[in-house]
């Protein structure tokens, strides 16, 4: 059985090859790196303009992002911490978020209108997020409602989702949760409903591993309480008999670089490298989750190599580039990556050096790219879920 409490307390990169063999790559020579910065001035230039917006501009970098743009970051960190440190810069202009399209706009929502926030590229999209869109889930709720099991459902929505998403569960009286809080989010919901040992329900979106890990792990439910609504199915692919039985009802989305990760790769860095501990994001499967020791969010995992005994070894399921930051930051430790390949998120690797520098200098220029800006009444709404989140318990 995992852990997914706090865990009590080599510079190089080792990547589990095909077959027991251990192939060790460092830095760029890494199997699958992404190229160097085609402009040797890229580097000069974003620092130049960097400098000369000095105060006015606060840059974000989340912890999937590439080391050329995470040396350029105010603050780094997951999507809804970035958030919230741009929502406590109220005197910044511009806020640059190097994430992703979602991230961006919970930090529109969270800023003032005086604030202009910035995707340096704006097809860096999220897949997940994109796997629940709002005419589904609004026809989904009309579905639970037919079947009689709308007034006793509450909505949560996963951090990683669209603003129309967030707006939506606030309308409907439920809570934002991020892969932290997910167990406290999710007890808050049954307890509007009845409680946990009651027949009330919840719609989990978009994500359906972090749901099904959070209830089953977390909270003592069975895989038999919940069900995965398929929104390409007439009816979610689901009877009225299956919501009435349900506790969870999950929505079919997933993390294209997490839900990679399978128990087969658990297994093979186990026979591998002896006394490995095995550490995964719970948006990998329910089958990884249980095979692992340590299960927790993005910032879970950097606390639990920060605080790892020196020599110790560690198979982390995450995006690359994070796991490789990790290797370089702890040289002492042996970090490796628990899949036999190599999968960056190619949405977050869309923020570029580039891009960032082309982001910058427009700002510095007077124009305004990219600004991510959410409907008045999504905002409001969303702003209501996700006010909710900040008053759960322990956030």
């Amino acid at each position: 059985m995992p852990t997914f409490s706090e865990p009590a307390p080599s510079g190089a990169l080792l990547l589990l090859g095909q077959g027991s063999d251990l192939q060790s790559e460092r830095g760029v020579e890494c199997v699958g790196a992404l190229p160097a910065a085609s402009d040797p001035d890229l580097v000069a230039r974003a620092r130049a303009a960097r400098e000369a917006l000095g105060d006015r501009v606060f840059v974000l970098g989340h912890h999937y992002q590439r080391d050329e743009v995470i040396a350029f970051a105010d603050v780094t960190g997951d999507s809804f911490k970035l958030a919230r440190e741009a929502a406590a810069r109220p005197d910044a202009e511009f806020v640059v978020f190097c994430g992703v399209h979602f991230m961006a706009e919970s930090a529109d929502i969270l800023t003032s209108d005086a604030q202009a926030v910035v995707l340096p590229d704006l097809a860096a999209g999220c897949s997940m997020a994109d796997m629940a869109a709002i005419g589904q889930v609004e026809e989904a709720w009309d579905v639970l409602t037919d079947a009689g099991v709308a007034d006793r459902t509450v909505p949560v929505t996963y951090m990683n989702s669209t603003a129309a998403i967030k707006a939506f569960t606030g309308r409907h009286g439920g809570t934002v949760c991020t892969s932290s809080n997910a167990q406290v989010a999710l007890r808050w919901a049954f307890d509007r409903v009845g409680g946990a040992d009651g027949d009330g329900k919840v719609l989990f979106m978009p994500d359906q591993h972090l749901g099904r890990n959070t209830a089953v792990q977390q909270l003592g439910l069975s895989l038999d309480d919940c069900v995965v609504y398929d929104p390409r199915k007439p009816g979610g692919g689901l009877s009225a008999a299956q919501l009435a039985d349900a506790r969870m009802i999950l929505w079919r989305g997933h993390c294209s670089v997490h839900g990679r990760f399978s128990a087969q790769n658990v297994a093979d860095v186990r026979a591998a490298v002896p006394g490995v501990n095995v550490l995964v994001h719970p948006e990998c499967r329910h089958e990884v989750v249980t095979a692992a020791d340590l299960v927790g969010s993005t910032e879970f995992i950097i606390r639990a190599l920060d605080a790892a005994e020196p020599g110790s070894s560690w198979a982390i399921g995450t995006e690359l580039n994070l796991v490789r930051r990790l290797a370089a930051t702890h040289p002492e430790l042996s970090v490796h990556y628990l899949d036999s390949t190599v999968c960056f998120c190619s949405t977050m690797n869309r923020i570029d050096l580039p891009h960032l520098v082309w982001t910058l200098e427009s700002l510095l220029d007077g124009r305004v790219p990219n600004r991510i800006v959410v409907d008045a009444d999504d905002a409001h709404w969303a702003r209501v879920a996700l006010d909710q989140m900040l008053a759960l318990p322990g956030l």
